[in-house]
C-alpha cells in the first residue's frame, strides 16, 4: 500500500498541475512563472539534502570502523560523494544528447533535430521527471528493507514533497502548450503525460536497490546529484533572469522551508 501511494501522490501533483490549464489564459503572466519556478527549485534542493544526501551518510556504520577518525568519515560520506556526482554526471550526459527546450525558452539545445518545438519541450520535462522517479523509487525501496534504516514516512514525505513541486511543474507545461495553439483539453494530457517519467524511474530504482541492496547510499546520492542538476541548470537560471526575479528567491525560500519542515516533523 505505501508502495502504491509513493507512486501516485507525485502523479496526482501533475494533474493538478496540468489542469491550470482551464483556469488560465493561453500565458502563463510573469509574476506566476517565477514564483513556480522557485517554489519547485526550493522544493527539490530541500528533498535533495534532507531526503538523499543526509540519508546516503547516515546510512554508513562507523561503529566496527578501525581506521583514523579522519579515514572512517572520509569512508562514511565518500558512498554519498560518489553517487552524488555520478547522478550530475548522468543527467549532464542526457542533457547534451537530447534535444530539448529550456523551460521559457525558444532556442533548442542538444544535437540538431527536426523534431517539433512542443516534442522537445516534452523531452525536457521528461529530464526533469525521471530523476524525481528515481528519488522516489529509492525512498520506497529503503523503506522496505529494515535493516536501512528509512521510514515509509519518510518515504511518503518525499513523494508528497515532488508532488508539491509537481504541480507548478504541471503548470509551466501545460500552459505553454496551450499557447503554442492546442485546446486546452490537449494542453492538459500533454501536461499530464509529461509525467509518466516518474513512475517509470521509481520503478526501476525500486527494482535494483530491492537487488542491491548495499548499492542504496550511491542511489540516493545519485538521485539527489540529478535532482540538483536540473535545478542549476534549468530551474534557477529561468527564475533569475528577466523581471520579478525577487518573488522567484521569495517562493524558493517557502518551498525550501516547507519541504525542511515535512521532512523533518514527518519523516
Amino acid at each position: 500500500m505505501t508502495l502504491l501511494i509513493g507512486l501516485l501522490i507525485p502523479m496526482l501533483g501533475i494533474v493538478l498541475g496540468s489542469a491550470v490549464v482551464f483556469l488560465t489564459r493561453k500565458e502563463m503572466s510573469g509574476l506566476l512563472q517565477k514564483s513556480l519556478l522557485g517554489f519547485a527549485a526550493g522544493v527539490m534542493v530541500a528533498a535533495s539534502f534532507w531526503s538523499l544526501l543526509l540519508p546516503a551518510v547516515n546510512m554508513q556504520d562507523e561503529s566496527n570502523c578501525q581506521l583514523s577518525i579522519v579515514n572512517c568519515q572520509l569512508t562514511k560520506v565518500l558512498p554519498a560523494v560518489i553517487g552524488f556526482l555520478l547522478g550530475v554526471g548522468f543527467l549532464l550526459l542526457i542533457d547534451v544528447l537530447t534535444p530539448h527546450l529550456h523551460i521559457g525558452t525558444t532556442q533548442p539545445e542538444g544535437p540538431r533535430s527536426r523534431l517539433s518545438k512542443t516534442t522537445m519541450m516534452m523531452l525536457a520535462v521528461t529530464i526533469h521527471h525521471f530523476p524525481e522517479g528515481m528519488a522516489i523509487g529509492v525512498m520506497l525501496a529503503g523503506a522496505g528493507q529494515a535493516e536501512v534504516g528509512i521510514s515509509a514516512a519518510s518515504a511518503l514525505v518525499v513523494s508528497i514533497g515532488i508532488a508539491i513541486q509537481n504541480i507548478p511543474e504541471g503548470a509551466v507545461v501545460s500552459i505553454p502548450m496551450r499557447a503554442s495553439g492546442k485546446s486546452r483539453t490537449q494542453s492538459f494530457l500533454l501536461g499530464c503525460l509529461s509525467g509518466i517519467a516518474q513512475p517509470l524511474g521509481a520503478i526501476l530504482v525500486i527494482l535494483l536497490a530491492t537487488l542491491f541492496v548495499p548499492m542504496l547510499p550511491y542511489m540516493l546520492a545519485f538521485a539527489a546529484g540529478a535532482m540538483l542538476y536540473v535545478v542549476v541548470e534549468e530551474l534557477i537560471p529561468e527564475a533569475s533572469s528577466g523581471q520579478h526575479t525577487n518573488l522567484s528567491t521569495i517562493f524558493f525560500a517557502v518551498g525550501f522551508a516547507l519541504m525542511m519542515m515535512m521532512d523533518v516533523v514527518l519523516g
